[in-house]
């Protein structure tokens, strides 16, 4: 299967160092070498790279990997191909404007007969995985059940919650969305997140012996979560259970209730 990577912060943050971890899964500390993908949310804007070549050996990875892109929202994924060949249309991350905002979502799993049973009107794949007809039936129900921008942001998370438990009575559907103003995610098997705020202390890659100190490259104030499909580093990361429906904005988790 495939291997998630998201960051949601209070402060334009840099994964840099997540990345770099990631990245080596691709294809040298991992078997996921058939491509990659990294979204950075610029305000309204969505900045898109990737490669069809492991991360490991991509020259575009080890750009992202040295180059501090900042940004509030990122979502990364490196692709082990189970369905739908190895090609750009293929590679995750996703993007597809609704509402007048920009729509980017990665999945890792199978999603058996989806294709078939979940019919699509609107929004049409650009390539053949089951993970971007499973998007664009997202995107579909969402468009079907607010025509127009829901009033408050918060009638969104119980629709996406239900759509999530749908897709994942197909299979395994481990999966991280956004809209630039929360980092949505759901977990049907493996998923891992780590919140890190002040006081700062060190961590240490599990796929490379690099080290950095956190405390010497943040202020008191910022809050940064780092979503993984297994964890990065060697700190204490929380890792999710079956059905976990997860909301995060700003660093910080929000949380719902459904009656």
């Amino acid at each position: 299967m495939c291997e998630l990577l998201g960051l949601s912060a209070n402060v334009p943050t840099d994964i840099c160092f997540c990345f770099s971890g990631l990245m080596l899964r691709g294809g040298k500390t991992g078997p996921h070498k058939d491509g990659w993908g990294v979204a950075f949310y610029e305000g309204r804007g969505c900045r898109l790279f990737q490669d069809t070549i492991p991360s490991s050996n991509s020259e575009i990875a080890k750009f992202i990997k040295h180059y501090p892109i900042k940004s509030h929202h990122v979502i990364c994924h490196i692709r082990r191909a189970n369905i739908g060949k190895i090609c750009l249309e293929n590679t995750h991350p996703f993007v597809r404007q609704l509402w007048g905002r920009n729509w980017c979502f990665a999945h890792n799993g199978q999603l058996r007969g989806i294709k078939k049973k979940l019919k699509l009107q609107h929004f049409e794949p650009i390539g053949t995985t089951d993970s971007e007809h499973a998007f664009c039936w997202i995107l579909e129900q969402f468009h079907k059940k607010f025509p127009k921008p829901p009033k408050k942001e918060t009638d969104l998370w119980p629709v996406l919650k239900k759509l999530c438990d749908d897709l994942a009575e197909y299979g395994v559907f481990n999966m991280l969305l956004s809209d630039s103003h929360h980092l949505y995610a759901h977990c049907s098997t493996k998923l891992a997140w780590i919140t890190r705020k002040s006081p700062f202390g060190k961590a240490k890659l599990i796929d490379d012996d690099v080290e950095i100190d956190f405390h010497h490259r943040t202020t008191p104030k910022d809050i940064i979560t780092i979503i993984a499909t297994t964890p990065l580093t060697d700190e204490e990361w929380t890792r999710a259970k079956k059905g976990d429906f997860l909301i995060f904005s700003e660093g910080k988790q929000k949380f719902f209730t459904t009656i």
